[in-house]
């Protein structure tokens, strides 16, 4: 495997190798909720914490307990009961400090437990097979790749004027195909750095 720099990891994670663009991970929460700009900021800044946090932990608990007890078959179980955990606890606080963003993110916020963009970058920590700095920079990088993804859109879609919009494409399908020119636009990046 060749080594390469945390720091490209992080860059190609947020441009290249974008998980909305790149990989298409995470729709149905970026579709959702990218209607306004502050909501779609609190919930591409929690994904970020729960992105890199759980990454993190899975990446420990993967090295030191699943693959030294030869239980790499509980993969899958073990980074999902790591993310549910997460997520809970991050639910409480948000609910306990900032009541106004964990009200206006409604049911997407316990749903980020299946945002599969989330188990994405734990099961591609491991089959890239990441050491701990490479996991770390591609979590955060990955984290904020979805934050920039979904603030982006938020912000289109606050100046998209959907009376002007036919009414077969309001809503969904216009998203749907902004979602689509922008992952075109990222592609212009892949000259850059790609990770795979």
């Amino acid at each position: 495997m060749i080594e390469v720099n945390p720091i490209i990891i992080i860059f190609a994670a947020i441009f290249t190798s974008n998980m909305i663009f790149s990989n298409f991970l995470g729709m149905c929460s970026f579709i959702a909720v990218s209607k306004e700009i502050p909501t779609a900021i609190g919930l591409g800044i929690s994904v970020t914490m729960v992105m890199t946090v759980t990454t993190i932990l899975n990446y420990i608990i993967y090295w030191t307990v699943l693959v030294r007890f030869n239980l790499e078959y509980l993969m899958f179980i073990i980074f999902i009961l790591i993310i549910a955990a997460f997520v809970q606890l991050l639910e409480m606080v948000l609910e306990r400090y900032l009541p106004t963003l964990y009200y206006s993110l409604g049911i997407f916020l316990p749903l980020i437990t299946v945002n599969c963009a989330i188990l994405g970058i734990s099961l591609f920590m491991v089959t890239r097979q990441y050491n701990f700095m490479q996991t770390l920079g591609y979590a955060v990088g990955s984290g904020i790749g979805w934050l920039l993804a979904i603030t982006a859109m938020a912000g289109i879609r606050s100046r998209l004027n959907e009376k002007s919009i036919p009414e077969g494409l309001r809503g969904t399908p216009i998203t749907l195909i902004i979602t689509g020119i922008m992952a075109l636009a990222f592609v212009g990046f892949s000259g850059m750095v790609q990770i795979q």
